[in-house]
């Protein structure tokens, strides 16, 4: 038997029930009178008359869901297609996309720290109608958000994305010149315009990461950090009551991330109130010598608050109130 139907492409489930029929079988699918299709066209047509944009799959949901209620048979999906595609109501395909060329095995995460960042930025709506964006920097290892930023108002400008990839090299690898030459370290990201920027991606080279952006449709995607951004605002956003006070809300955000001891933020993160930024320091004075230009005042007040604070470019960024990464930009054009 298993020759015979190996032979014939048959299963020998299927031959063992044609051999067990009755000789006065008859199949019941066939001289069936089929049903009118006027009554079914006409339910689809009321369904989507107002939102054409709605798919055969949609409205054979619809129509169920119509006739459930009136007590009468559900249709079959296959059907709605089928008096849909006769009638020209589907809707047209999508066109087909071009498929990124790089290979990958389908994981983000990796089995050791500092082989892979993802970062990526989120908006939470107040009830007094105003947004605070903030943007992170996580590890596909650990889990760990290493740097962060929040402000008040839409956009995701690129200068705290720059800002975070320092303090985040600085928080894992003591300082920016400590990442290890020989270390390859990647830093995914989507193609929003403050990761793609060219002052970006530069930066991101001199700390030594190597920056990927994810093209549509690709099998690396940067779905890690898109899914800490649904939990955040799922979990934990979503249960929280926010009378409109923007900074509040900021600084519940940078609570939760400082003070959360596991690799997962829970609720009771939220309910701290330790943080408290140092008192701003005032910008030293500065003399500028007789014919200097602005540019060589600022490379120079920037050395010389280097060397007071003992190579600390951190301290001096924040003593003169500038960046950091525009602090390394003027250092750059020395070089």
């Amino acid at each position: 038997m298993k020759t015979v139907c190996r032979t014939m492409g048959l299963a020998r489930s299927h031959v063992r029930d044609l051999l067990g029929r009755e000789e006065d079988w008859n199949d019941g699918r066939r001289h069936r009178t089929p049903t009118g299709d006027a009554g079914l066209l006409a339910e689809l047509r009321q369904e989507i008359a107002q939102l054409p944009s709605y798919g055969y799959r949609r409205a054979c949901a619809l129509v169920n869901r119509q006739r459930a209620a009136q007590g009468a048979p559900k249709v079959n999906a296959k059907r709605v297609y089928r008096v849909m595609a006769a009638a020209d109501l589907l809707l047209p395909k999508a066109p087909r996309r071009r498929q990124s060329a790089r290979t990958h095995e389908g994981r983000v995460a990796v089995s050791r720290s500092d082989l892979r960042w993802c970062s990526d930025g989120l908006e939470i709506k107040c009830d007094s109608g105003q947004t605070v964006t903030a943007t992170f920097m996580k590890d596909c290892c650990d889990r760990e958000v290493m740097a962060w930023r929040a402000w008040e108002g839409k956009g995701l400008p690129g200068e705290p994305v720059r800002e975070m990839l320092i303090e985040a090299v600085e928080r894992r690898f003591g300082s920016v010149e400590a990442v290890p030459a020989d270390q390859e370290l990647e830093f995914l990201s989507d193609n929003g315009g403050a990761y793609i920027a060219a002052d970006t991606r530069a930066l991101a080279r001199a700390l030594g990461l190597k920056p990927i952006n994810t093209p549509v449709c690709s099998p690396q995607s940067n779905g890690m950090a898109e899914s800490f951004v649904n939990t955040f605002k799922r979990d934990y956003l979503a249960a929280q009551e926010w009378p409109g006070n923007v900074r509040q809300l900021r600084q519940r955000i940078e609570e939760a991330l400082v003070f959360c001891d596991t690799v997962e933020l829970r609720v009771s993160d939220f309910d701290r109130y330790r943080h408290a930024e140092p008192p701003p320091t005032p910008a030293p004075a500065a003399i500028a010598p007789a014919g200097a230009s602005l540019k060589d005042v600022e490379r120079e007040l920037i050395h010389r608050t280097i060397a007071e604070l003992g190579g600390n470019k951190k301290r001096a960024a924040e003593r003169l109130g500038i960046s950091r990464s525009h602090l390394y930009k003027v250092l750059a054009r020395e070089d």
